[in-house]
């Protein structure tokens, strides 16, 4: 038996050697490897994103007091926002298990870049390769999705959490949504990293449940995820039919946030600086300087 196996997981020194090798991997990748990879990332995350807005829907219409239709909950606030975020970790399980390239969680390249092992430009090629890569696949996988007309199911439940979901996400100040992207990405960086340690499939997806569920459980910005959540509401908003408009008791003019120029300016934009400084920095950067500083 070789001496040298050992099933124990990687400790934090060795894991930041295996995130340095992975990151210069990672941009040598030829150019429509990473795209399609990230294509690939961009319809895992929304998949997600899918499960967790069908979990998050509402229960079945009922009237309230006046005679109105409301959609109601038998579960708490926080209940229900566990269960989004347990669901929504489908999304980083396939990126990671399935291999694809996530902008978010490549944002820890940094490390091989702060080590001088990777050049600037093709770090920022990387990131620009992979970050219009997820845009296609969740956008993509939008347009399925409205054309599923699974937005209708529930009576309209579901889409009318995907309305709210899109609304309430394109109505976030610019700072509160910068400040609200650098947790998250903190939160999946720190997912990606505690993978280095894996040894097995199963290692992986334990270390990925707990950070990414939290971040959605907190509500949290993620710019690939929001790549789907605020489309997929554009799309029912301006296309979405009579019937399910009048099941759920709304109009499109009900959701005013909620405009192609909201999403770009008042989320995206933001949310992937603060994306950015969450995983680069606050992970990527700080595990540098602890355990790959000075070393060559």
């Amino acid at each position: 038996m070789n001496g040298d196996f050992s099933i124990d997981p990687l400790v934090p020194a060795e894991m930041a050697t295996k995130a340095e090798g992975v990151g210069i991997k990672k941009a040598a990748i030829p150019f429509w490897n990473s795209f399609a990879l990230a294509v690939l990332a961009g319809a895992f995350i929304a998949l997600g994103a899918i499960f967790a807005t069908t979990v998050s829907a509402g229960s079945m219409p009922i009237k309230d007091a006046a005679g109105a239709m409301v959609f109601g909950t038998a579960l708490p606030y926080g209940v229900v926002r566990l269960l989004t975020g347990l669901v929504f970790t489908l999304g980083l399980i396939l990126v990671v298990v399935g291999g694809a390239e996530l902008f978010t969680g490549n944002n820890l390249i940094t490390m091989a870049f702060m080590n001088k092992k990777v050049s600037f430009a093709h770090l920022m090629r990387n990131w620009v390769v992979v970050y219009a890569g997820n845009f296609v696949g969740s956008i993509l996988t939008a347009v399925i999705m409205f054309y599923t007309k699974q937005y209708t199911f529930g009576s309209g439940a579901v889409g009318l959490t995907a309305l709210n979901i899109a609304e309430s996400k394109s109505g976030l100040e610019f700072v509160q949504a910068i400040a609200l992207g650098i947790m998250c990405n903190a939160l999946v960086c720190l997912a990606v990293w505690m993978c280095f340690s894996a040894r097995s499939t199963t290692d992986k997806i334990l270390s990925i449940i707990p950070p990414i569920a939290g971040f959605v459980a907190a509500g949290f910005e993620h710019s690939v995820a929001n790549m789907y959540f605020i489309p997929i509401g554009l799309f029912i908003k301006a296309g979405g039919d009579a019937k399910f408009f009048e099941a759920i008791g709304k109009t499109a003019e009900n959701f005013p946030n909620l405009t192609w120029a909201n999403f770009f300016v008042k989320n995206l934009i933001p949310v992937t600086i603060g994306n950015i400084i969450g995983g680069a920095v606050m992970v990527g950067v700080v595990y540098w300087f602890v355990y790959l500083r000075g070393k060559k």
